[in-house]
């Protein structure tokens, strides 16, 4: 086989013994002896999506220069450059994959050579094939569990709808019918998708509602709310940083885009990233290619980009809060995710399965939700939308009785006895103020109860001078 093949075999007829990432994985030999090369190859290539070879290290490096490897099995002693060092040097200008070293030489400075340089095993020829491919499914299986570690790192972190709804858009209504038929007609294409709506209304759910439908489904779905992450630490943690890259980089790191190569990356609050950032962002979306803080090599990645906002970016592109030519590069395709109060009776639905759900979790019975209740919440504008509602359903079964009061505009009045002439906004305001009354203007404690985020109270706030 010549160094520039590329074998792609079917899913079904690979060894599922060695673990499913195996299926998937691309690898890259280098190693000066064509006997070797052609073993690997035909050890590997049946069992790997794609398999590349290298006979030194120059040409390895092109090859890593154009296309993303998840490992690279490497041999020690070859003309001109031995692998350990070739190694050192790749880490140091941006090399991420994981790196099995071959030597026929086994003593103790070479192996701490090796992981010093990045070696994540090491293999003593001469080896039989399980040994070298035990020795793949190790890397790409540590591999996995990083990501996953530093993924689930981020879901927990994100204000997402409490895992309830996350893999499914409740309700039969003909606002949310129409996003339903939306996603389903845009997910199997590549496209880039923009979702928008106010906090609160699913835009997660909808996105992984994409990717589920979508032929990445089987690979990462990684959930980055931008407004989460500090300014200073964004980049590092969605480019992925080198070792000493700056201050307290105590090792190198891959970062977001990487951890989510092969799937989707979902960019919630795109509105919040920084201006400094916008630009980096394009060229990622431009060429697919991402660079590390520090390093001198731009890694390809494989991406999926699905973008949320409850901003209005034609109005930041006004402002010159946002980049035009960033706006008009994710806006291919926009969907909109209606606000509870424009749903019907999709919060009665929405109430039974928190209801359900919850009760289970809390380990608490169900409060029956009467004729009463049910026109509350119909008559209630839902500021802040379904996570207000999920709060609200938690509070009944923590208090054992629905909370009318919570569904009063002014904190006093209950809401069946409110002016009908009063706007939705007004109305909303008055919610808002009146919860802040309640917890001291403390707008962190508000937000939580309102089921809102800090920043919504604190955009209110300015346009109301409260």
């Amino acid at each position: 086989m010549s160094a520039s093949t590329i074998r792609s075999i079917d899913r079904s007829s690979r060894d599922p013994e060695f673990g499913p990432w195996l299926a998937h994985a691309s690898v890259l030999v280098v190693d000066d002896e064509p006997g070797m090369r052609n073993f690997l190859v035909r050890t590997l290539g049946p069992r790997c999506k794609r398999i590349e070879e290298a006979a030194d290290t120059e040409e390895a490096t092109r090859k890593l220069d154009q296309q993303h490897f998840d490992v690279v099995i490497l041999d020690n002693i070859m003309p001109g450059r031995n692998g350990v060092d070739w190694l050192a040097e790749q880490r140091a200008i941006g090399f991420f994959a994981e790196a099995i070293l071959m030597t026929a030489f086994a003593d103790l400075e070479t192996a701490i050579q090796a992981l010093r340089a990045g070696a994540a095993d090491f293999v003593l020829k001469p080896f039989r094939s399980n040994q070298i491919i035990n020795a793949v499914a190790r890397c790409l299986d540590r591999l996995r569990l990083q990501r996953e570690n530093n993924v689930l790192r981020y879901e927990l972190r994100a204000a997402s709808d409490h895992m309830l709804l996350r893999d499914r858009l409740i309700g039969e209504s003909e606002p949310i019918q129409r996003v339903r038929e939306t996603i389903a007609r845009v997910a199997p294409l590549p496209t880039t998708v923009l979702l928008t709506g106010e906090s609160g209304t699913g835009k997660e759910v909808a996105a992984r509602t994409l990717h589920s439908l979508s032929d990445r489904a089987d690979k990462p779905f990684v959930p980055v709310n931008c407004a989460a992450i500090p300014p200073d630490m964004i980049e590092s943690e969605l480019f992925g940083h080198l070792k000493g890259a700056f201050t307290n980089a105590g090792s190198a790191r891959e970062g977001l885009f990487m951890h989510a190569h092969g799937g989707t990356l979902f960019l919630d609050e795109i509105g919040e990233l920084p201006l400094s950032l916008q630009s980096k962002l394009l060229r990622v979306l431009e060429d697919r290619r991402v660079r590390p803080v520090g390093a001198e090599r731009e890694v390809p990645v494989d991406l999926r980009f699905i973008f949320a906002t409850n901003a209005d970016l034609a109005q930041e592109v006004q402002a010159n809060r946002f980049r035009a030519d960033l706006y008009f590069r994710i806006n291919v395709l926009q969907i909109h995710l209606p606000p509870l109060k424009e749903r019907g009776n999709d919060a009665q639905d929405l109430a039974a399965l928190f209801m359900t759900k919850l009760s289970q979790q809390l380990g608490v019975p169900k409060v029956p939700l009467d004729d009463a209740a049910r026109e509350a919440m119909a008559r209630y504008p839902w500021p802040g939308n379904v996570r207000e509602l999920r709060n609200l359903i938690e509070r009944t079964l923590i208090l054992g009785r629905f909370p009318y009061e919570q569904l009063a505009y002014d904190g006093l009045t209950p809401a069946q006895d409110r002016p009908e002439a009063e706007s939705l906004a007004e109305m909303e305001r008055r919610h808002i103020l009146a919860v802040l009354r309640e917890v001291g203007g403390n707008r962190e404690e508000a937000a939580r109860r309102l089921g809102v985020s800090r920043k919504t109270i604190d955009r209110k706030c300015a346009v109301w001078n409260a």
